[in-house]
């Protein structure tokens, strides 16, 4: 590690004006990003006494080899910029928000032609409006069967939508009038997307409008003698106020607002949130975060980044009129004007001291506690543990520094055919999921021509992946650039006036086209293989060919679970509660789920027979593009020659051909399968 001396700033460099500062390793990735009301004082207690500082601010002011830092007009400017840093480089040293778990939402996929309502997890995509979480997707599933009455929107997949409109036949829901069934035209677009949005005015809490109205239509079917009309319009309002029982009112005067509470230890602290809106409670969602040398206020604040920064984590209208919080964040005059200009009209940014409003807090507050204790009982995350195991493996393995970055190797196949490859990539012990990767291996195999299977060299397969994957590095590594800076050692002024120093700065793991890192421009401590000596040497061996030294290879072999070294004879046996062979584990488990399940995703594809297959001229591309202007085979099979012969890359010939064929295979034709599920798939 970097001696924090080698890059402190010299005295009077820094400015006293806000501004966000990032801190870089010898790679060039940025590793922590902060904001501060004057640079000079929060820079310089970064490079005081080592022993002064927090362990793991010490450990990140080791890491690093370069700090830079720009200067801002406000430290609303500074909250922002921060902000859009945090999301573009993901610095591992940052607060980390991790979700104690998944929370499923009640998505309505706008941004489509016919909008669609699901339970949906996971990042959420533009042009989607969301609602929640929910604490459970059986509840969003009884919600949405509940208001299909009064609001039949579309629910089905895309696959059931496309076959319904091929075949002319709705789905079951459309039959029983849970589904307006624009799949097969009785409702055109515009008016399922009136549907949809009237679905969504209600979801978000605009509930009094829809019951009178139905109650009046109710009425006038009634004095229109239409009772049949009268009692479907009858059990939709009693759909629409069982939904509505399910939300209980907590807040009067119809109060929007977002309730958060703390619950914290010596390590960590739950955080727990419950949206408001309408006075009724919408949804609930809950982080658990590791605390460094940040106090309470600085953490709400962090998390408010966190919860309002990005507009597509929410409704155009996530930020409500109150934000209720535990402590007020550090710079609360700040963060309450960014939060209004975000809303576009005021925001209450407040601690809750009386009534409702108070008793609700604690309400939230004691759900953060219970939430912080089942989080105590199964602490998967714990920084202790996991600073326990890069310990116990630097001194188990004998590296000269502990094992940050971790990446794993994984060959699946099945007799020798679809062989692939996986790397997962841990860092501080975690899963860095962006950063994993997939590879087809194509050169470790021999045999099959005579109809026998062919047979996969393991070694060869493990060595070419290795030598593809730190090929890439070394190209990544070679194209590395300084920036430029002029004569007077200063920086170049930015657009919007925002300027920028420190110093040149390497950006060769750094796209300069997208701001955001090289897919393999950052070489990892430690290379974990599946497999034994054989695979680790067949590691080791890529990475000698390339001139790599400074990278650790070892083996996880499954049967004892016993680690291997390079040009050891025997391995180095870790105890069975060591947390460093738990890591290990993990890794290797992870490395071994992501190669399978790509594996099984070429097999399935490879074993899907097709009334294409076979036809001489046709190859996948051209196959592909069939489909894509027929929609099916069905379709094609109708089609004349010149029909054909209108898609790109079909010439006559081949038009003609394909017409044949299918023409003398229909007396006698065999559907379409998937030999996996025995789906018909024309």
């Amino acid at each position: 590690m970097a001696d924090p001396s080698t890059y402190r700033p010299k005295p009077g460099e820094i400015p006293t004006d806000p501004g966000v500062y990032r801190f870089r390793d010898k790679d060039g990735r940025v590793i922590y990003v902060g904001k501060a009301k004057s640079l000079r004082p929060r820079l310089s207690s970064y490079f005081q006494d080592i022993t002064a500082l927090h362990p793991r601010t010490a450990t990140m002011v080791r890491t690093g080899a370069s700090v830079e830092w720009t200067v801002v007009g406000t430290e609303v400017e500074a909250l922002q910029l921060e902000y859009s840093w945090i999301k573009e480089f993901d610095p591992r040293f940052n607060v980390k928000y991790r979700d104690d778990k998944s929370y499923p939402f009640l998505a309505v996929t706008m941004g489509e032609e016919y909008p669609r309502a699901q339970v949906m997890r996971g990042a959420k995509r533009r042009g989607t409006r969301y609602f929640g979480p929910f604490s459970h997707a059986w509840a969003i599933r009884e919600t949405l069967d509940l208001l299909l009455r009064p609001f039949p929107v579309r629910t089905c997949s895309g696959g059931v939508f496309k076959r319904a409109s091929m075949s002319g036949r709705p789905c079951l829901l459309g039959y029983i009038d849970k589904c307006s069934a624009p799949c097969v035209g009785r409702v055109s677009a515009e008016e399922h997307r009136a549907i949809a949005e009237d679905f969504c005015d209600f979801m978000a809490g605009n509930t009094t409008k829809f019951v009178k109205r139905l109650e009046r239509r109710m009425k006038e079917a009634s004095d229109e003698l239409e009772f049949e009309q009268a009692a479907r319009l009858r059990d939709d309002i009693g759909a629409l106020e069982k939904a509505l029982e399910k939300n209980a009112v907590v807040l009067g005067d119809a109060t929007d607002a977002d309730v958060f509470a703390l619950a914290d230890d010596e390590l960590e602290a739950a955080v727990q949130v419950f949206f408001v809106r309408g006075g009724r409670i919408r949804g609930q969602r809950g982080w658990v975060v590791e605390k460094e040398s940040e106090d309470l206020p600085e953490l709400v604040g962090h998390l408010l980044q966190q919860v309002y920064g990005d507009p597509s984590e929410g409704t155009t209208d996530a930020v409500p009129r109150e934000v209720l919080v535990p402590v007020l964040p550090a710079d609360s005059d700040s963060v309450q004007e960014w939060l209004t200009r975000l809303r576009g009209a005021n925001v209450d940014l407040r601690v809750p001291q009386r009534g409702d409003k108070r008793a609700l807090a604690e309400t939230v507050r004691r759900n953060a506690e219970q939430s912080l204790a089942r989080h105590k009982v199964t602490r998967a995350g714990d920084l202790t543990a996991r600073s326990v195991a890069l310990q116990e493996l630097q001194e188990a393995l004998d590296l000269p520094e502990a094992p940050l970055r971790v990446e794993c190797f994984d060959v699946s196949h099945v007799q020798g055919t679809n062989v692939v490859a996986s790397m997962v990539v841990f860092e501080d012990g975690l899963a860095r999921k962006a950063e994993y990767r997939r590879f087809i291996v194509r050169g470790a195999t021999s045999g099959g021509d005579d109809g026998t299977p062919p047979v996969v060299d393991d070694t060869a397969a493990m060595h070419e992946v290795l030598t593809r994957r730190f090929l890439r590095y070394l190209d990544e590594r070679d194209r590395a650039t300084d920036v430029e800076v002029g004569d007077d050692g200063a920086a170049d002024e930015r657009a919007g006036g925002v300027e920028e120093v420190g110093g040149p700065r390497a950006s060769g793991p750094i796209d300069e086209e997208t701001g955001r890192p090289r897919r393999f421009a950052y070489p990892p401590n430690l290379v974990v293989v599946d497999g034994g000596l054989p695979q680790v040497n067949a590691a080791q061996r890529a990475l000698a060919d390339l001139g790599i030294d400074d990278v650790a290879v070892v083996g996880l072999a499954k049967r004892l679970e016993e680690v291997w070294v390079p040009g050891q004879d025997y391995p180095v046996i870790l105890p069975r509660t060591s947390e460093g062979l738990y890591l290990l584990q993990r890794v290797r488990d992870e490395a071994h789920r992501f190669a399978i399940t790509f594996h099984r995703q070429r097999r399935s594809k490879a074993m899907t027979v097709s009334a294409l297959d076979g036809i001489p001229g046709l190859g996948e591309t051209r196959r592909k593009a069939l489909l894509k202007a027929f929609g099916s085979v069905k379709r094609l099979r109708t089609a004349t020659v010149e029909e054909v012969e209108a898609v790109p890359g079909i010439g006559p010939t081949l038009a003609a051909t394909v017409v044949e064929r299918l023409h003398a295979d229909e007396a006698t034709r065999v559907p379409a399968v998937n030999l996996t599920t025995g789906e018909v798939l024309d």
